[in-house]
């Protein structure tokens, strides 16, 4: 018994020293409040970056929404993949809280853009130019905003940043990864189907209001996840650079971002074929958070799906997906969603 005991002791002393990762769920959310200038005009805009936290679990109320947060709480200790969220138009990131704040749990920096000028509480770019070529230009600005705050940069993995697109966030998102915009498929689309009123509010004619400005590519982004996007400026020669890894997702039942002119022909035409998942039923709005009883009461049009559409179930699929393919497609350290004791 003392010979064994001898050769196991010897085993475990030439043997690395294995540490136990912690599940990820053992992670709270905290969030911080980012200011920087919006290279459109000058003018302060502004962000929320959530991030994985060692403190207890608290929601925060931020607006009509109930979030799963807590303001400038302690960061967990690592170097996390950044992920910049792209809203529809005038709308807002927080719409997709459960998303952001899930994938900070997982081990990912989630940073909400609000874009100036296109938002909930402020109009004033819809339809422009300056909204078009603006808005990649402000995900850039939040992405540098970022990586040079003292709270946050050193967290962040530099080389690994994905982009979120969700409506007209999708649009963004091509555009930041190489895709350029042709203005007279808007303008023939507008012609085909007039009666669009989502992307044919100005009959597909965008207001010229600046002609200083171009879309412009960030070569920091390397995936994108992109969720109903309005893609139908884009031919298969305007998104040849396009080449990044993306994660597609489209209701077939969406009666304001049509499939077939955006999500779908999107998917046939990028260089690298996408991961897509089409849902039957789900329809535009099927993408924002589940809503509480007084949302639902507030907001009927947004918070109601189709009869057998279960927006919780689709939302527990798109967070694990998500979470496994900006893993995979940042190429993370394979410990991403976990904590090791001795971090």
């Amino acid at each position: 018994m003392m010979r064994l005991c001898a050769v196991v002791f010897l085993l475990m002393a030439s043997c690395p020293l294995v540490v136990q990762a912690e599940p990820v769920n053992q992670w709270s959310v905290g969030f911080h409040r980012l200011s920087f200038l919006d290279p459109v005009d000058g003018q302060p805009m502004h962000a929320i970056a959530f991030y994985p936290s060692t403190e207890d679990d608290a929601t925060s109320k931020i607006g009509i929404y109930d979030i799963d947060a807590t303001e400038d709480a302690k960061i967990a200790m690592g170097h996390y993949p950044m992920l910049v969220l792209s809203h529809g138009n005038v709308g807002t990131p927080l719409a997709l809280h459960d998303l952001i704040t899930e994938l900070a749990r997982k081990g990912f920096v989630v940073v909400a853009v609000l874009h100036p000028g296109d938002n909930f509480k402020d109009h004033s770019r819809s339809g422009t130019l300056s909204n078009l070529y603006g808005r990649p230009m402000q995900i850039s600005a939040a992405i540098s905003a970022v990586l040079g705050e003292n709270t946050l940069s050193p967290y962040v993995n530099a080389e690994q940043v994905g982009v979120i697109g969700y409506s007209a966030g999708g649009e963004t998102a091509l555009i930041l990864a190489g895709a350029e915009p042709d203005l007279d498929r808007l303008r023939r689309y507008c012609q085909e189907r007039p009666d669009d009123r989502d992307a044919c509010t100005t009959q597909g004619e965008l207001i010229a209001d600046r002609d200083d400005l171009l879309p412009a590519a960030d070569p920091r982004v390397h995936a994108l996840l992109l969720m109903a996007p309005l893609s139908l400026m884009f031919g298969r020669q305007t998104l040849t650079d396009v080449q990044v890894p993306v994660l597609l997702y489209s209701g077939d039942g969406d009666k304001t971002v049509f499939p077939d002119k955006n999500a779908e022909a999107l998917a046939r035409k990028l260089p690298m074929a996408p991961e897509f998942n089409l849902i039957p039923g789900a329809g535009h709005f099927v993408f924002m958070a589940p809503c509480t009883d007084s949302q639902l009461a507030a907001m009927p049009g947004v918070c109601t799906d189709a009869e057998g559409v279960d927006r919780e179930d689709i939302h527990r699929d798109l967070i694990y997906e998500a979470g496994r393919f900006f893993s995979k497609a940042l190429e993370s350290n394979p410990h991403t969603g976990l904590r090791t004791v001795n971090q």
